[in-house]
């Protein structure tokens, strides 16, 4: 009998570690990283990246920094160049971003990268020297991440991840259900129309409670 007693006490408080220890990981879960510069004084916000951004195959009007000014009501600068790397995309920061005292950088790059085979671990420490200028301008910054299923699946994990340690915003899988439907696309990798207004609606969902 006082071994059956001794049973199940040590039974009620294996169950209630489990509870807690289930509740710690459920709770921490859902805790969110406070994002940097959260607070910003910042006046634009700005896209930059490739010909994603740039809107390649549609006119401006229907490139995703023009749908997603509409959607947020407020102007958005379109600092997207075709055929860019990341590399590039250092080289122009001063004057196509930098130089309009951002408030919010969306960046979106990798695509040309992975193209031209160029290392992931390069392309995130130059996606990284990017956040870190950025900020310290005092600007938030997005990550977009363009990977789709198995195509540029390590960039999904290795952006995330960045975001994380930068304490930038993650905007994942911007060309989901996009790459592998041909409505919604002029060639094998650029959106049309109506793929670019899924992706602003993607990136709005996302941005808009750090803009409240």
């Amino acid at each position: 009998m006082l071994k059956g007693r001794i049973y199940n006490k040590t039974l009620r408080v294996d169950w209630l570690l489990f509870c807690l220890v289930f509740l710690l990981v459920l709770f921490s879960g859902c805790v969110r990283y406070k994002i940097k510069n959260i607070d910003s004084k910042g006046r634009e916000i700005i896209c930059f990246g490739d010909s994603i951004t740039a809107g390649l195959g549609v006119s401006e009007e229907e490139s995703y920094p023009r749908i997603l000014s509409e959607l947020l009501d407020s102007p958005v600068v379109n600092a997207g160049y075709s055929g860019d790397t990341s590399l590039d995309g250092i080289g122009r920061l001063e004057r196509d971003v930098l130089s309009f005292r951002p408030r919010l950088v969306i960046i979106e790059f990798g695509g040309n990268d992975f193209l031209k085979k160029m290392p992931l671990s390069q392309t995130i420490n130059n996606i990284r020297m990017m956040i870190e200028r950025i900020q310290d301008s005092g600007a938030m910054v997005a990550i977009a991440d363009i990977s789709s299923g198995l195509i540029m699946r390590g960039y999904r994990k290795a952006y995330k991840r960045l975001a994380h340690q930068t304490r930038a915003i993650f905007i994942p899988s911007l060309l989901k259900d996009i790459i592998s439907d041909p409505l919604l696309k002029v060639d094998h990798f650029h959106p049309n129309a109506r793929g670019y207004r899924i992706i602003a609606e993607r990136i709005y969902q996302v941005i808009y409670p750090y803009l409240k």
